[in-house]
């Protein structure tokens, strides 16, 4: 099979895994989405020729540096943008959320989120891409012991989050028992 074949096959059984992969971590910006997916498997065209026989953790480990390239980006223009002064901030329009927009297991992602960035990738690798720990270690570019580690870590640190988390939960929903005890 040539290297041209071999980027097809894995264009075409992996697209829609990393295009997951991807959306997850730009939480529904589609129109980016596209273009980090795109620079994905651009990038493996230009590299075709190193693919490995069992691809998708690679590009796994390419996406994510191709975010981290998208997000560098919104940094910077985010800066450029607070520097001009051309914000909704700037300019006294504040957005408020209604209580509708609480989502279910709203709780988990915000435990999730107040963990580094290297224990979130650890983390979804495993949960959200359902990768094996020899396939997370390709994806971050470690060794099998390195990757064992970080999971290892990140899972204690997100039991931690939600320890810390569940007080306040419990405390709301004692105060709802007693409140129904008194009807």
């Amino acid at each position: 099979m040539s290297n041209d074949e071999i980027f097809a096959a894995a264009y075409r059984e992996h697209y829609w895994a990393v295009s997951r992969y991807v959306a997850r971590r730009l939480d529904g910006r589609a129109g980016e989405v596209e273009e980090v997916v795109a620079e994905v498997f651009t990038v493996a065209w230009r590299r075709r020729a190193d693919l490995p026989s069992s691809p998708l953790p690679w590009l796994y480990g390419v996406a994510r540096n191709c975010l981290a390239n998208t997000v560098r980006g919104h940094g910077r223009r985010r800066r450029l943008v607070d520097r001009l002064g051309n914000d909704d901030t700037a300019h006294g329009r504040h957005i408020a959320e209604g209580p509708e927009t609480e989502t279910p297991g709203a709780w988990v992602h915000e435990a999730l989120a107040r963990l580094s960035a290297s224990d979130q990738e650890v983390l979804r690798l495993t949960a959200w891409e359902e990768l094996g720990i020899d396939e997370v270690a390709v994806a971050l570019g470690c060794g099998r012991r390195a990757a064992t580690m970080r999971l290892h870590r990140a899972r204690r640190r997100l039991r931690a989050e939600i320890d810390r988390m569940r007080p306040a939960v419990t405390a709301d929903t004692g105060h709802s028992l007693r409140e129904g005890d008194r009807r």
